[in-house]
């Protein structure tokens, strides 16, 4: 059985020296294929070029809530151009972070300028969010009545919330931070708390690599130590959380491998 990561960024520099060689080593082993995000236009772009290269590679675009200074304003028009390749099957990651000094009010506005670009081309949503909880729940309970899906990517969020999400039929991801020891609680609350119909799988490398890697760069075969710790929240086995999170990321994005 192969896993699909629904959440990478294989343009980052740390991958310079190997990066072809590592992803065609994981496609031809344990990993399905992956979701390449966009976190500015540029990256957006690189994002797109790297899933045209390989099979069951796909993009998703958009401007990531700490690159909302100094946007052209064209910007919406070049991530819907990019949007134009059937290999962009989400616009993300998006949202709100309000755990440094940027803008609350500008990021709400691109956000929510986004999300009508999303609403506009019918595909769904990663949501980045970090300590903006009330303000991301808000604006997503308006968007999902309108029809846009969303998934809250590298998921940091209690079991309160998990379970608030849920019930508006937002998906959850987790990464290998669901290890850490110091976060062991909360992530594992907040994954009971989240229905298996709306778990998905992710890394978020070269970021968040689990134990036994922690320190190391990540990447998408990584995600099965991801798998294996949410089986023991779920009491399932390893196998069935990745059978189940590949389904779901294929409804998710509209895709099949």
């Amino acid at each position: 059985m192969k896993l699909f990561d629904t959440h990478t960024h294989y343009d980052d520099d740390a991958y310079n020296n190997d990066r072809d060689e590592l992803i065609t080593r994981l496609l031809n082993n344990h990993v399905a294929g992956f979701i390449a995000a966009g976190c500015t236009l540029e990256r957006s772009e690189k994002a797109l070029r790297l899933a045209e290269k390989y099979p069951n590679a796909y993009a998703a675009v958009g401007i990531h809530p700490q690159d909302v200074e100094n946007l052209p304003n064209d910007y919406l028009n070049i991530l819907e151009k990019l949007a134009e390749s059937e290999k962009v099957k989400a616009i993300g990651e998006i949202g709100l972070e309000y755990c440094r000094e940027y803008d609350k009010n500008l990021q709400k506005k691109i956000f929510r300028e986004q999300l009508d670009l999303a609403l506009k081309l019918n595909l769904p949503v990663i949501i980045h969010s970090r300590e903006a909880f009330p303000d991301t729940a808000q604006i997503l309970r308006e968007y999902t009545i309108k029809g846009v899906k969303f998934v809250c990517h590298c998921f940091s969020g209690d079991g309160m919330q998990a379970r608030e999400l849920a019930e508006t039929g937002v998906y959850i991801s987790f990464t290998g931070a669901i290890a850490f020891n110091k976060k062991t609680e909360k992530a594992v609350d907040a994954c009971k708390n989240t229905p298996l119909d709306l778990l998905l799988l992710e890394t978020d490398c070269p970021y968040l690599a689990p134990p036994p890697f922690r320190g190391k760069r990540c990447d998408s075969g990584m995600a099965w130590y991801t798998a294996q710790k949410i089986a023991q929240i779920k009491k399932c086995t390893t196998d069935e959380i990745v059978e189940i999170c590949n389904h779901n990321a294929m409804r998710f994005f509209g895709i099949e491998f």
